[in-house]
């Protein structure tokens, strides 16, 4: 007998168990050229274009905007996707976000290639921050043609150590949600100057530049 979960206030009697999500099939971007964004995915980062959809209904809205959507595929099957809505118009950044925060993350399989990445994209003029050591993994990070910031990472920690970090991963956010509330209630009493720090610092041998 399948599982149940007990419903929300106002919710049928009975609802179903989540059911198990495999993996990513897709993330979507806007592109501000298709043939621009797929000689970056496919001839630079060697991603297979796999899929195209164009029409002029959005078929989740029913609206009116013609589109080529269009999708590169990675190793475990799943694809990241752009539209092109023929304005030659890429996404514009958020007022609000920093423009490192918003990015996609690709895993490589080694130190070795993620070092052939960089050396790969440089080659083709493409600016690279890193290597950076995160620890548990290693990362360079750079843009694509549309402005999406991506990031490919060597893992180094393996199952057994991510299963140990994972242990602690819900007291610590709970930490982290109990300060924000005190920390709202001292902005809405005007004691709260600032943005909440967290209540530790994993990465203490990063200076801030001045």
């Amino acid at each position: 007998m399948p599982a149940v979960l007990k419903p929300a206030e106002g919710a049928p009697a009975l609802l179903p168990a989540p059911a198990p999500i495999q993996q990513l099939h897709h993330y979507a971007y806007r592109a501000r050229d298709a043939e621009e964004t797929r000689h970056f995915y496919e001839d630079i980062l060697g991603l297979p274009l796999y899929h195209i959809i164009q029409s002029d209904v959005v078929p989740s809205t029913g609206e009116y905007c013609p589109y080529t959507h269009f999708f590169f595929r990675l190793q475990d099957g799943s694809f990241i996707a752009f539209f092109d809505l023929g304005d030659d118009e890429a996404a514009l950044p958020s007022p609000n976000t920093p423009i490192w925060v918003n990015h996609i993350s690709f895993r490589v399989d080694s130190m070795q290639a993620l070092k052939d990445m960089k050396a790969r994209l440089e080659a083709h003029g493409i600016e690279v921050l890193g290597i950076t050591d995160h620890h548990i993994f290693h990362s360079i990070y750079f843009f694509d043609p549309n402005g999406v910031r991506l990031e490919l990472t060597s893992q180094l920690a393996d199952e057994f150590q991510m299963l140990q970090e994972s242990k602690t991963a819900h007291a610590r956010l709970n930490d982290w949600t109990a300060r924000k509330a005190q920390w709202r209630a001292d902005r809405a009493a005007g004691k709260a100057a600032g943005a909440l720090k967290p209540q530790q610092n994993d990465r203490p041998e990063f200076v801030a530049k001045k």
